[in-house]
């Protein structure tokens, strides 16, 4: 996408976002609405200008409606657009205010999954949409089919967003096996939850392991037993201590659909808020400094009638998101620091004593 295009959508958004007013009366009809769903991509103009202004838009109409995105984010090294980490920095610090949850996804993490998990040697976009399909029939689930356990929109926003900023999600589907090995694999809890945990799972560019989990949702689809899913996250955690925050007891939200998607027995949908998403937003926030320093194509973006302090904002914005999931991760030294603090105090008084 050539640079007058990426931002001449920008101001295509604000005319298309102004047209709300006439699909507004029919949406407020519709009984059971939960809320919205957009898919976009935070590289090009279209869907980091007009998706996010219109996202914004939406806000201010509905401002009681769980407001999901799924984001494709820029890859670490593949990228098709010059001012890719303009557009996905200014797009971020608009899915700060306006998402309640933004799950990242990008084109690199997907197609490693399909040459080294799915062995395709091909894969097309085709491939990279069905995953993410995958991924977000899975997360509703809950609205379109019974369940012994169910989890709503509004209900994984509240149970996987600890702080209102923090609210960008690593997603992941299970199973995913080569075609030609599907049969030889036995599919159970087990078997899924193993699966969901694994990096090489997961729709991101970032390695969980490099971070600690905040919060997890796990939402299962099939014929199974709540107590088997019970005992296999809590075998999940017991063993992974260490990449749980201690000061979020019971972290894991579960929920069990007794419909599995089409063509498998059974299923999984993972869901991480995970420290290591700061990896993401350094990157881009890296690129975002080198080019910024410089100026570079900035003038492209001041011609449409942005102002210079909006970059300098938007910049900030995310340099406190970075450093809030690095607190966050660190909560752990501080908590061992303070205990053995105390433990050296509670002994002094029976030295004292000796």
């Amino acid at each position: 996408m050539c640079l007058e295009q990426s931002w001449w959508t920008w101001n295509l958004g604000q005319w298309i976002a102004s047209d709300l007013a006439n699909w507004g009366p029919s949406f407020s009809q519709t009984v059971l609405s939960t809320g919205f769903q957009v898919v976009h991509s935070l590289g090009g103009g279209t869907g980091s200008g007009m998706g996010t202004l219109l996202m914004n838009k939406i806000r201010e109409e509905y401002p009681d409606r769980i407001m999901n995105s799924f984001s494709v984010m820029p890859s670490p090294k593949v990228s098709d657009t010059v001012v890719e980490p303009y557009n996905a920095v200014l797009s971020l610090h608009q899915l700060l205010e306006n998402a309640d949850a933004c799950f990242c996804i990008d084109n690199e993490a997907l197609y490693d999954i399909c040459f080294r998990t799915l062995k395709l040697t091909t894969p097309s976009y085709v491939d990279l949409n069905h995953l993410v399909s995958l991924t977000m029939s899975g997360i509703t689930t809950s609205l379109r089919f019974p369940g012994q356990l169910n989890a709503d929109l509004r209900k994984l926003a509240v149970n996987m967003v600890p702080f209102p900023r923090l609210h960008f999600f690593m997603p992941g589907f299970a199973p995913l096996t080569a075609q030609g090995s599907q049969q030889y694999r036995a599919l159970s809890v087990a078997e899924l939850t193993q699966q969901m945990f694994d990096a090489r799972n997961i729709m991101a560019a970032c390695d969980p392991r490099h971070g600690r989990y905040l919060t997890v949702a796990c939402i299962f689809r099939g014929q199974m037993s709540t107590k088997e899913v019970d005992e296999q996250l809590l075998a999940v955690q017991t063993r992974n201590s260490s990449c749980f925050v201690e000061w979020i007891p019971n972290n894991v939200k579960v929920a069990v659909c007794d419909i599995p998607p089409r063509g498998l027995n059974m299923a999984a949908t993972f869901i991480g808020n995970n420290t290591a998403i700061q990896e993401l937003f350094t990157r881009v926030s890296e690129h975002f400094s080198a080019m910024f320093k410089r100026k570079a194509f900035v003038h492209w973006y001041t011609g449409e009638g942005m102002d210079i302090g909006e970059f300098v904002e938007a910049e900030g914005n995310i340099h406190d998101l970075i450093s809030e999931y690095q607190q966050f991760q660190d909560v752990q030294v501080v908590l061992e620091e303070n205990e053995e603090a105390v433990g050296e105090a509670e002994m002094e008084p029976g030295d004292k004593e000796h």
